[in-house]
């Protein structure tokens, strides 16, 4: 599905991560399915995530884009914000993904962008608008996610 391209992130979210000894741009990867599909993560902070997707190779019998790869495109980035929002001391576990198509795409690349629309304590919702190559909306999503206690690393 082409080269990856590698996440930006803020150097003081790298440099936290880091202390942990986790790297950040394999842990805020599209993931195997996403990987499979073809998305790319082309920006990444708790505030905005931008990623991409080919529509080629993700459509339905009618040779539009699949809803499901939509969801799996707005997933991915809002389940990053809140991941990136939580912390390294946060696991983000989407809990609710709703998904409102508005328009057939049949070719060409889609950006979908991540922004907040409540960050806490505990959940965290991000809406996500999916737009075709000439800046039309394709899919507006909302996704939230539970922020659950990341497990104590193991003594080495």
């Amino acid at each position: 599905m082409g080269e990856h391209t590698a996440p930006t992130f803020p150097q003081e979210i790298i440099d936290e991560y880091a202390a942990l000894g986790v790297d950040l741009p394999a842990l805020f990867s599209a993931g195997h399915l996403g990987e499979r599909m073809g998305v790319r993560i082309t920006e990444a902070s708790a505030e905005r995530v931008v990623g991409t997707m080919p529509v080629e190779g993700n459509t339905q019998p009618y040779g539009l884009l699949h809803g499901g790869a939509s969801a799996v495109l707005a997933e991915t980035l809002g389940s990053v914000g809140s991941m990136l929002h939580g912390g390294p001391s946060k696991l983000a576990v989407g809990v609710d993904l709703n998904c409102t198509h508005h328009r057939g795409v049949r070719s060409g690349l889609v950006t979908g962008t991540a922004t907040p629309v409540h960050r806490g304590r505990t959940t965290a919702t991000y809406e996500i608008a999916i737009t075709d190559e000439h800046g039309k909306r394709v899919c507006t999503a909302r996704l939230t996610c539970l922020l659950r206690d990341a497990p104590a690393p193991e003594a080495a």
